[in-house]
């Protein structure tokens, strides 16, 4: 807790603005703001209330049109990109179905919950832990799973504040592809999901050659597979590759060009080959992850998502459509996290 985040309002050019959290980790994700003949669309809200406020409150010293939103599209459901919509409640709201649905599964309420229980049982230390190991060993670990995941989620998440924000989903759905007009400035919505989330969908300014891209890209991160499959967003990458665009706005870390785009794309085939071979392999998932070191991108940001990434991948390899536990996946991280320290 306590990060040193670096928050800076980037001038694209002709009315285009994006909004970084560098270094972009948990839950500090990016926006974008589009302004043309006094009309605005923002690209995502934040995580709480303070922060999106902040961030609305850089826009409208930069920009006075900004003052008022009209237009809001989220790019998918994960809180880090639209919680903050209860301050932009009375835009027009667009999102995928895929959005609607991940924000109704996940609202705030439910980390404030978990943020809540994960203190109560990281103040009882090594006191938990034996309850915990206790339970597990007659079939209850959900207090032995909150008291691992708690060595993650509290530094992850414990800078922010999900108390009073009630969900406020997107009020548009579309599919497939929707074409707005913010002043005279085209801007192209195409969903793409699912891959990362359920509804992933990207903003693109034709005019000005820009992307946003949501967390279909995670700048010098390793990203995370909450959904899949993993081959949507492989050919969802290919696509956006292939678009005439020179900036790129990723849902975490720094802009790129489609140089960024490529290293992910490169990053899922790498993955999904090496998960692919120990798999056919014979090797149960525990042993995978402990067995793939992907060194070549040591240095990215939250390698503990590789266990994540390879339970999907494993689950598409098996055929299991069932939905992942979530707090097991975050207790398996934090086991990970801590092993590799």
């Amino acid at each position: 807790m306590g990060a040193r985040i670096q928050k800076t309002l980037h001038e694209i050019g002709n009315g285009v603005y994006a909004y970084t959290q560098l270094p972009g980790s948990w839950g500090w994700s990016n926006a974008g703001l589009i302004t043309d003949g006094g009309e605005t669309l923002l690209v995502d809200t934040l995580f709480d209330r303070k922060i999106t406020q902040e961030m609305l409150d850089t826009m409208r010293r930069a920009v006075p049109s900004a003052s008022r939103i009209d237009t809001v599209v989220n790019t998918h459901g994960n809180g880090d990109h639209c919680y903050g919509n209860v301050l932009v409640a009375d835009a027009e709201i667009i999102g995928t179905r895929g959005c609607v649905q991940d924000l109704e599964e996940g609202p705030a309420s439910r980390n404030q919950l978990l943020m809540r229980a994960a203190r109560i049982v990281d103040s009882l230390g090594a006191g938990a832990r034996f309850v915990g190991s206790v339970l597990n060993s007659v079939g209850i670990d959900r207090i032995a799973l909150l008291s691992d995941a708690a060595a993650l989620a509290l530094p992850a998440f414990g800078d922010f504040d999900f108390s009073g924000m009630k969900p406020v989903p997107p009020t548009r759905i579309f599919d497939g592809e929707l074409e707005l007009r913010v002043g005279d400035k085209r801007v192209v919505l195409f969903e793409l999901g699912p891959a990362h989330s359920k509804g992933d969908a990207v903003v693109y300014v034709p005019e000005d050659k820009t992307l946003f891209t949501g967390d279909l890209l995670f700048k010098d991160a390793h990203p995370i597979i909450w959904e899949g499959p993993v081959s949507n967003w492989i050919a969802a990458l290919r696509r956006l590759i292939e678009m005439d665009v020179e900036t790129v706005v990723p849902g975490h870390g720094v802009l790129t060009d489609k140089t960024g785009l490529r290293e992910i794309l490169h990053y899922l085939e790498v993955l999904t080959k090496e998960t692919r071979r120990r798999f056919d392999a014979g090797m149960s998932i525990e042993d995978a992850i402990r067995d793939m070191a992907l060194d070549e991108f040591r240095g990215w940001l939250d390698a503990e998502r590789i266990y994540v990434n390879v339970h999907t991948l494993y689950r598409e390899l098996e055929g299991d459509t069932e939905q992942p536990d979530i707090l097991a996946l975050f207790a398996g991280m934090a086991r990970l996290q801590k092993s590799s320290a």
